[in-house]
């Protein structure tokens, strides 16, 4: 266990030095001067100077790399060049938002996903076999901001079931902030209203984004399901009378749960960065909304401070499934 954990926190420091790296050679050649673009077109040059002197832009790049770095250990990702506030306290502010759209389409993805993925093992070769298998290359081949579109298109504009943009109805007050989460703090609060108004509004970005990994999940549980199904160990357990839910739920899935797994810790990072496409077509106020209008203006900081927290979330991740590892086959510790 402690082995792991060292791996992934060296690893971690490693990945966000890479990424951080990147970025700022990135933004350095990216023409547009900063300074030019935070005063305006009718900045004078000696005002301009003036600013680069202050943001440390005259400095050698090796010194403004370290500066930056520097500041990135103290909290500071620096300052927004639309807004002019500090790109820290805005990204915390729109994370609760993200959140919990992500948390949404992943309990989404799995609580459908898995049992069709065992559903589709157990039916191999049928027409429930050939359905499943045909959702699940639908939801991996359809892109999200087209399928958003034509859900917004079909439940709220033709039949009226759901909201299309926003997290609440107009006219319903948000509940009390405790954690960020509508879902979670309207039920805190005992605000029924607020609660359905903001699951209303989860429902079409949550679905959109769920679709596009229930895919993935349904090939990789059916496929794991199939090969452990096949198992000595199983037809033993069958031989011996064990129940067919008790077979395939507890001996089977638990083990072909460990492939899928992995590509769990995968799809919360790819569900990241999807929320800034579904995000702007729902206009759902998370980071990914934010982010891409900072990436329309050519907002460095704000990009760069996404992208490092990204990469800090992806490592993370896959620091969970390692672990998740250990509670789902032990052996797995012996090995790392």
């Amino acid at each position: 266990m402690a082995r792991i954990l060292l791996r992934r926190l060296m690893m971690l420091v490693l990945v966000t030095t890479g990424v951080t790296v990147i970025c700022f050679v990135i933004s350095r050649m990216i023409p547009g001067d900063p300074a030019q673009m935070m005063l305006g077109p009718r900045a004078t040059p000696q005002a301009i100077a003036e600013l680069r002197g202050r943001l440390g832009l005259d400095q050698p790049v090796t010194k403004q790399y370290l500066t930056y770095v520097h500041d990135l250990a103290r909290g500071d990702f620096g300052t927004s060049i639309t807004t002019r506030n500090p790109v820290l306290p805005e990204l915390v502010g729109y994370i609760p938002a993200t959140l919990e759209l992500m948390l949404m389409a992943m309990l989404l993805s799995i609580a459908i996903g898995v049992p069709l993925g065992v559903l589709t093992a157990v039916r191999r070769d049928t027409w429930i076999d050939n359905l499943g298998r045909g959702v699940a290359i639908l939801g991996i081949s359809t892109p999200t901001f087209w399928l958003g579109l034509m859900l917004m298109l079909l439940f709220y504009a033709q039949l009226g079931w759901l909201p299309g943009s926003g997290r609440l109805d107009l006219g319903v007050s948000p509940p009390p902030d405790r954690t960020g989460l509508y879902l979670v703090d309207a039920a805190l609060a005992g605000d029924s209203l607020a609660w359905r108004s903001a699951f209303n509004h989860l429902l079409l970005p949550a679905g959109t984004l769920a679709l596009a990994s229930i895919g993935t999940v349904v090939r990789l549980i059916r496929s794991s399901m199939i090969e452990v199904l096949g198992e000595d160990y199983i037809r033993t357990a069958r031989a011996y009378g064990i129940s067919r839910g008790r077979l395939l739920f507890v001996y089977a899935l638990k083990n072909a749960l460990i492939p899928f797994v992995t590509v769990l810790g995968l799809e919360l990072s790819a569900l990241l960065f999807g929320s800034v496409v579904i995000e702007s077509v729902f206009a759902w106020p998370g980071v990914g909304g934010h982010v891409l209008g900072a990436i329309l203006n050519l907002d460095f900081p704000v990009i760069m401070a996404f992208t490092v927290v990204a990469s800090v979330v992806y490592v993370a991740a896959n620091l969970l499934v390692d672990l998740s590892y250990l509670v789902l086959d032990p052996r797995i510790q012996a090995v790392g």
